[in-house]
């Protein structure tokens, strides 16, 4: 595994330990695959893996994504109907842009839109602990 993975290889072995599970030649296989990504889903991860490792099974990398999960290292998304894995470990708070025809996904960051919500639920005696904020529509590619 690459030195630029030593921070969340030692966060999963840390969840592992906690949980007396152990990390498997596969976990670090996934883990592996899945930092090189930004956002993927357990099919996809599953097709790019199976040249790899054909032993390798759908149901694994679905219990594994979920298990990143749990350690902190991904969150799942649910864009449509399609439940994608986010690598959360190397970016702080970020929001999407999701195309409804190619399902292309941007992320993007606006300091203006994160001050107007702070400000609603201000006004509203509201203390926000958390949110997601998801745009739908078409990107310039699927427009044409």
């Amino acid at each position: 595994m690459a030195n630029t993975h030593v921070k969340e290889m030692k966060a999963l072995k840390e969840h592992l330990g906690k949980h007396q599970l152990k990390l498997t030649r596969q976990r670090e296989l996934i883990l592996s695959a899945f930092l090189r990504q930004e956002h993927i889903t357990a099919e996809a991860m599953y097709h790019q893996l199976a040249k790899s490792d054909p032993h390798l099974g759908l149901a694994t990398i679905y219990r594994t994504l979920n298990l990143f999960c749990d350690a902190g290292l991904a969150q799942a998304r649910h864009f449509g109907s399609q439940t994608q894995y986010d690598n959360i470990t190397h970016k702080g708070h970020h929001d999407h842009l999701i195309c409804t025809g190619c399902q292309k996904i941007v992320e993007f960051e606006n300091e203006e839109i994160e001050r107007l919500q702070e400000e609603v639920a201000s006004k509203n005696k509201f203390t926000i602990t958390t949110h997601r904020l998801e745009l739908y529509g078409l990107c310039s590619r699927c427009r044409h």
